[in-house]
């Protein structure tokens, strides 16, 4: 009877996963395929139980890596991420110990920051963004590549 509950976690799970498309449940789909192996060779309920995890786990370890890397590689960024690793203007010096800064980017006037507070860019400095938090770009100097 164990069989029949692996073969239902087994479709309940693939088919968040074809609903949802978001790498969270095929991993445990494997564990459960491999518990339903198990069970159909006659092994008991820990040693079912048990395999689930281990082969979900290692799946999840070994290979998300790799499929968040090749899965949706082609995605277009949009909106602010495209912004990152782009060059901005400095509108107003940019020094963190006072609160102060601000860079356009394609016409956009934005709040900048730097990334290293005792960093301070003048006006009209070209910075390189290296990362969006809420609504302030985070600079660095263009050689610190």
């Amino acid at each position: 009877m164990t069989s029949a509950y692996w073969l239902i976690a087994f479709v309940i799970l693939v088919v968040i996963e074809a609903a949802t498309l978001a790498l969270t449940t095929v991993w445990f789909a494997g564990g459960a395929i491999a518990a339903f192996l198990l069970s159909l060779a006659g092994a008991g309920t820990n040693a079912q139980l048990s395999v689930f995890a281990v082969v979900s786990f290692v799946l999840l370890f070994f290979t998300r890596p790799w499929a968040m890397r090749h899965v949706n590689s082609h995605a277009t960024k949009t909106n602010a991420d495209s912004l990152i690793g782009r060059q901005a203007r400095v509108t107003e010096e940019i020094n963190n110990l006072s609160g102060t800064g601000s860079a356009v980017i394609n016409g956009l006037e934005w709040t900048a920051r730097s990334e290293k507070d005792d960093s301070v860019y003048p006006v009209d400095a070209v910075v390189e963004i290296c990362a969006i938090r809420g609504v302030k770009l985070i600079v660095k100097n263009v050689q610190e590549v």
